[in-house]
């Protein structure tokens, strides 16, 4: 069987390895087919195209779009950050590529002001996140991670996101992104699979006081979701039984990634969960905005 990787990042968003790279350590992983899904662009595509048929390995492109969910939950309005995985989209069709724009400048917005509240209480400066960038990144909450790194306030990003830049900390800067059902339906338009990313991620035993209840994934569903990312290292398995009955009630689409950043990033590896061939076929079906490279 083939092993099947639908989750990746390089340097043109949040990774530590260009797409070339990304796709060298995968086909020295043993995976057959990866989707390079960098956060809100498509800039890597090219690079990652070319790698992949040089490596003979498959390529399907992605996108992992920022997106915030408003959920209602005992009479309040909650809003939660939730990234949806766009596969096969048409990188040039106008309605998304304005929306990945401003979700590009929204996402260094907030970025300046995490540092801002950081720089209270620690010796980091925007100039210092900046410097851990390179040429054609997205900027987000991990370039941070990597200052603080840097500083030596933590040990590694996954120090940094249990730490200060926790949502639960007082550095926390909401997102101000586009709404899921909104994105959803961009991500349709311009012919694409939106499959929500590590939905439930962390969720304890209650899943009804999850990020995203019930009645919300229906509202998504309706509006075209195509699937979830059950088996990620972030989605426990409780979550992934609960995710499993709901996506045989609809007929989804459930995937496997690793959502890799790099040997240097996150403990993520790659190949670590994968996707059966039957639910990349639909994806495949599916998708007509963009061409995989098999």
């Amino acid at each position: 069987m083939s092993s099947i990787d639908l989750h990746s990042h390089s340097t043109r968003s949040d990774g530590k390895e260009s797409p070339t790279e990304v796709f060298e350590h995968a086909a020295a992983a043993g995976v057959d087919i990866l989707a390079l899904t960098d956060h809100d662009t498509t800039s890597g595509w090219s690079e990652a195209a070319e790698a992949a048929a040089r490596l003979g390995i498959g390529f399907v492109p992605g996108i992992e779009v920022t997106t915030r969910a408003k959920v209602q939950r005992e009479s309040r309005t909650h809003f939660i950050s939730v990234h949806m995985l766009a596969y096969l989209p048409d990188p040039h069709n106008q309605a998304l590529l304005t929306e990945l724009n401003e979700t590009l400048g929204s996402r260094e917005i907030r970025a300046q002001k995490i540092v801002d509240k950081l720089s209270v209480d620690f010796d980091i400066t925007w100039a210092m996140v900046l410097e851990t960038l390179q040429e054609g990144a997205t900027i987000g909450r991990p370039a941070i991670a990597d200052a603080l790194v840097k500083l030596g306030v933590v040990a590694d990003r996954t120090e940094a996101f249990h730490g200060p830049l926790h949502k639960s900390e007082k550095y926390y800067v909401a997102t101000d992104t586009t709404d899921t059902i909104d994105a959803i339906k961009l991500i349709l338009n311009a012919g694409g699979v939106p499959i929500i990313a590590h939905p439930l991620g962390g969720a304890k035993d209650n899943l009804s006081r999850g990020d995203l209840p019930e009645e919300h994934f229906e509202q998504l569903i309706d509006a075209g979701l195509a699937g979830f990312e059950v088996y990620h290292r972030e989605v426990p398995e409780v979550a992934r039984e609960w995710l499993r009955i709901l996506a045989h009630k609809h007929d989804l689409i459930i995937t496997g990634s690793s959502d890799y950043h790099g040997i240097h990033g996150k403990p993520n590896r790659l190949g670590e969960n994968t996707t059966p061939p039957e639910m990349l076929d639909r994806i495949l079906t599916a998708g007509t905005g963009a061409k995989a490279i098999l």
